[in-house]
């Protein structure tokens, strides 16, 4: 059987080849095509479309296709059901949704980075995704430190070092607040490595710096509040559509930023927009 989703896989488009090379079809072809394309040429080559909108193996409410694949074929392995939920979280920037997910979504982006052909990435995407079920079924419990009181030793005194360590915050800390909100006000995509070679700094120490200073927040967190904080600003004026304001505030659909804006005020933005008119109107 011939499957068929958009170019570029990342999260969900490489977690579900996967899963369907592994438990549900193990001749299964896959085929990456521009978005657009993808259900005409769908009809062409007799293959099944996943993981775009207004086909049945898409995303539903909260859940990725990940999920859907595991319900339509009853998937009830528990180390399937442990991935999901890294996935889900990863394929939707729920990093809260279990500790496994900022890695997830760390090597996925550094893998889509380095390689550009997509079946090359689909290769290096079962591997990534074989260790992560091999992890889920065998070694949920384990740990790198298990085993050696020695390094275990060094680890606690160094942690203990930096709760106790104070400093001046660094130079750049501030220079980089300015030039991320010039980046917020000004819609342009954000890339951590650009970020860092504007600043002069190495792109992993950065990456390993930035939650000290900007609320315990990675980068992705603290751009995906800062959009959601215009956003509000935007909501607020009438003459903007909910489309528009997902445009002008970066996101790239308005349904990536509904669930965004949901994940961080706990409403959609339609009922908030509803619920701040009407609490204006009551205050004239």
């Amino acid at each position: 059987m011939k499957w068929i989703t958009r170019e570029r896989p990342k999260i969900d488009r490489l977690a579900c080849p996967w899963l369907i090379k592994n438990f549900i079809d193990a001749k299964a072809e896959f085929l990456f095509v521009p978005a657009g394309t993808v259900l005409k040429k769908s009809k062409v080559e007799k293959a099944i479309p996943f993981d775009i909108p207004g086909v049945e193996y898409t995303h539903y409410n909260e859940a990725v296709t990940f999920d859907y694949f595991l319900k339509k074929h009853n998937l009830t392995e528990p180390a399937l059901h442990k991935m999901a939920t890294i996935i889900r979280g990863a394929d939707t920037d729920r990093h809260n949704m279990a500790p496994e997910v900022a890695g997830l979504w760390a090597i996925s982006a550094g893998l889509s980075y380095n390689i550009k052909d997509d079946y090359k990435l689909l290769e290096f995407g079962f591997i990534l995704y074989d260790a992560l079920y091999s992890w889920a079924k065998h070694l949920t419990t384990a740990t790198h430190l298990e085993g050696s009181p020695f390094e275990k030793m060094l680890h606690e005194v160094y942690t203990r070092f930096l709760k106790n360590k104070k400093g001046k915050t660094p130079d750049w800390v501030k220079e980089l607040k300015h030039l991320l909100q010039d980046h917020v006000d000004t819609q342009f995509s954000m890339d951590l490595r650009q970020i860092s070679e504007e600043l002069n700094l190495n792109a992993a120490y950065l990456s390993r710096e930035f939650p000290k200073y900007f609320n315990n927040q990675n980068f992705g967190e603290y751009i995906r509040r800062k959009r959601i904080e215009q956003a509000i600003s935007f909501i607020s004026k009438p003459e903007y559509s909910l489309t528009e304001i997902a445009y002008l505030t970066g996101f790239s659909d308005q349904s990536h930023f509904t669930r965004v804006f949901k994940q961080y005020t706990g409403q959609n933005p339609s009922a908030y927009r509803k619920k701040l008119l009407k609490s204006k109107n009551h205050s004239k």
